[in-house]
Parts: C-alpha cells; sequence; structure tokens
C-alpha cells in the first residue's frame, strides 16, 4: 500500500498508473524490430506519444536489469534509480541482518531493490520523497513476492530523526550531479543528519560510497566494506543495536566470507624474497584496514611494508585474495622483461599494479607473443624496489 497526500501526486505517478494499466505496450514492444523501436512510429499508431516514451524509457531500464536483478522484465525500474540501486547480492547480503528487526524503515528507497531485500525477512516500510518511487517499490516488492510485508509512505526523510526505529537509508550521492561525490557532506541527507540519526535511531544502516571520506565520521559504528566479484561496491555504516563488536568489517561476496576485527590488532612482518605464490588481496580487505588482519592469519607476507601484494609458498582458504603462480622475478625494466619473454611469448599478457604507476596498455603492447598460455605481469615493491613479478592465475582459486 502507498500512503501519499493527494497534492503530492504528480504527473510523473499518473503517467505510471497509465503504464501498468496498458500492459499491451510492452507486448507490442517486444514484438517489434529494433528499427520499429527507433522510430516508434507503429507504437506512435496505437498510443499517444507520452506513453510510447515512458514505456520505451521503462522497456531500456528493464533490459539493462536484466542478469543483474531477479524478475527484471516485470519490474518498475528507471536508468537513474537502477543506476544508483544496490546490486542485489550485496541488498541480500545486508538484509540478513535486519532478520530479528519486527519492522524495517527503508529511507530513500528509489526503485526498492534494498526494501524488497530486507522484506524477504520482515516488515518494511518504504520511504521518499518522490511518489513515483514508492510506488515502484510496492509494485517491485509484489514482483518478488514480498508485497504483504511492504508498505509505503512519501514523505522528506530528513524531516524525522527516526527515534527508536530500525532503518536503512540510502542517501543520494549524486547531489544534483551526473556523478557520484565522495564527500558525505554533500550527500542529500547530508552528513549531519546521518550522524544524528546513528545516535537518535534505534539501530540500522546507511549506505555509503566505498571510496567516500568516513574514516573518523562515524565514532561508535560499525562500517563494513562489501566487494562483489572484485570490486568494492559498497561501504554500509552500521549503527545502534545492528552495529557489531568492532570498528571495521570486510566481506566478499558471492563467496560470503566475513572479517571484522580491530585493523590495528596485527602488523604483518615482510620477506625480501618472494614465495612461490603471490596474492592480491580483495578491495574490501584493503579498503577496510583489515590486510594485515587477513594475512595474519592465513600466514602470508608482504612484499614490501607499503605495499598490498602478499606472497607465501602455500595458497591461503580465503576468498580475500586472487593468487598467482610464480614464474620469475625481474628488476623493475620493460626491456628485461621483454628480452625474459622472447624466449617464450605468450598469447595474451594482463598487467596488474598498485603501487607503482604504470599504463598497464602500453606496456602490453610492447610484450612479444606467441603460442604459450596467458601470463600475469605484476608490478609491485618488493623489500622497497621497484619490480616486475611475472606468474601465471591460479585455476579455481579466490
Amino acid at each position: 500500500m502507498v500512503h501519499c497526500n493527494l497534492d503530492q501526486a504528480d504527473a510523473e505517478t499518473e503517467l505510471l498508473l497509465r503504464l501498468k494499466a496498458t500492459p499491451e505496450i510492452f507486448k507490442m514492444i517486444s514484438d517489434c524490430s529494433a528499427a520499429e523501436l527507433s522510430g516508434q512510429r507503429k507504437l506512435r499508431e496505437h498510443f499517444d506519444q507520452e506513453l510510447v516514451r515512458a514505456a520505451l524509457s521503462l522497456h531500456e531500464a528493464r533490459t539493462k536489469a536484466m542478469g543483474s536483478l531477479p524478475q527484471a522484465e516485470q519490474l518498475w525500474l528507471t536508468r537513474v534509480g537502477l543506476e544508483q540501486s544496490t546490486a542485489w547480492e550485496v541488498a541480500r547480503h545486508k538484509a540478513q541482518r535486519f532478520a530479528g528487526a519486527n519492522q524495517v524503515f527503508d529511507l530513500c528507497c528509489g526503485v526498492g531493490v534494498d526494501a524488497g531485500s530486507i522484506a524477504a525477512h520482515t516488515n518494511v516500510v518504504a520511504v521518499d520523497n518522490e511518489p513515483s518511487m514508492c510506488l515502484r517499490t510496492t509494485w517491485n516488492a509484489d514482483v518478488w513476492g514480498h508485497a504483504g510485508r511492504m508498505d509505503s509512505r512519501c514523505q522528506d526523510v530528513s524531516g524525522d530523526l527516526w527515534a527508536d526505529r530500525i532503518v536503512h537509508v540510502d542517501p543520494d550521492r549524486r547531489a544534483g550531479s551526473d556523478r557520484p561525490t565522495k564527500r558525505l557532506e554533500l550527500y542529500q541527507p547530508n552528513l549531519e543528519w546521518m550522524q544524528k540519526l546513528t545516535r537518535t535511531a534505534a539501530g540500522g544502516g546507511i549506505k555509503i560510497g566505498p571510496a567516500s571520506n568516513f574514516l573518523q565520521k562515524f565514532p561508535g559504528c560499525e562500517i563494513e566494506l562489501i566487494s562483489l566479484h572484485g570490486e568494492c561496491r559498497e561501504a554500509t555504516v552500521w549503527f545502534g543495536s545492528m552495529s557489531g563488536p568492532h570498528t571495521f568489517r570486510a566481506t566478499v561476496l558471492p563467496a560470503g566470507e566475513s572479517l571484522s576485527e580491530d585493523p590495528l590488532s596485527a602488523w604483518t612482518n615482510t620477506t625480501p624474497t618472494p614465495g612461490a605464490y603471490l596474492f592480491d588481496p580483495d578491495p574490501a580487505i584493503v579498503r577496510s584496514g583489515l590486510l594485515d588482519v587477513m594475512a595474519e592469519r592465513n600466514n602470508l607476507m608482504r612484499l614490501d611494508a607499503e605495499e598490498e601484494y602478499l606472497t607465501s609458498d602455500q595458497i591461503p582458504s580465503t576468498a580475500f585474495v586472487t593468487a598467482f603462480r610464480i614464474e620469475a622475478v625481474l628488476s623493475n625494466s620493460v626491456k628485461e622483461l621483454k628480452h625474459y619473454l622472447r624466449k617464450s611469448p605468450s598469447q595474451h599478457y594482463e598487467v596488474k599494479c598498485r603501487r607503482i604507476s604504470i599504463e598497464a596498455d602500453v606496456v602490453r603492447r610492447q610484450l612479444p607473443t606467441g603460442a604459450e598460455p596467458p601470463r600475469v605481469i605484476i608490478f609491485a615493491k618488493v623489500a622497497g624496489r621497484g619490480a616486475i613479478v611475472v606468474a601465471h592465475r591460479v585455476t579455481g582459486a579466490s
């Protein structure tokens, strides 16, 4: 159910209601060729221009969501709403923490990916200042089979501090711009509002960008860095009853492995001699500051005090690293690298770096090619000096 005052209903809401009442337009779109969709002539013979534009826009968003959201062909989306929405796997992971709550208020709900995921576990009130977004969230929850646990409300979330509520918040990171900002002060609602929320609400989570300036901004809270398929997708500020015992947590998806600890509780030793394997750490473990904790638990060593690459003679049982078998360690000289590879050039090269700045495509084009299996060329600091590690990705490793 959508709770919305009559004066809140806008043109977009009315258009959405017309679209939902006209399912035949989507059947016609699916039967049209690409050329017919581009010209729109066939569609406009049967439907007015405004409805055609809205239907094509929705069709485009649904097409983009294929493979990333379940039942994408039935969802009510917008291009911007889809771009700003939480990745489905990340939303499902976060939703598990709300399973014990009687009711959760999902603030700034957008198209409702987080709200729909949380509704799989408990009752949700989705809140947004746009009536059309409230409508989309309600309809999407119905598509995902959670209509009985979903309610929605149109209001400005910043006008309430949500005292004693369990909440999830997805602030607007674009703040009128086409690109997300890294400054929490520019979020809407802003940093001050978010900080007050962590002190007044009973508990909850705030979705922020993983590259945002969150350090020391949320005292007493737990910040979870979440990666998906090797990309750090989100930082969630957990607070109140939803917070864990430590300041930072790292989680890697889809493996589901999670690590929570004090980042200063461990310090990894360095080695001047790399072992049999080099390990590239997941960005969530790096951004959370828990690299040394993870390395210590898995008997790994750093190649350099300022380098995130790790090494060992054994492959650890953790999803927090990607393993590479070392073939050779050369000086930081592309000339020496080319000379080494001429003896048995590979079909393809993957070029990686962290602390040494290089142009991967430029280096790749200089390397000799041949029939040997692909290699990974890693520019890294080893014991204070630049080096090039020739390696092979370990199949089946994280």
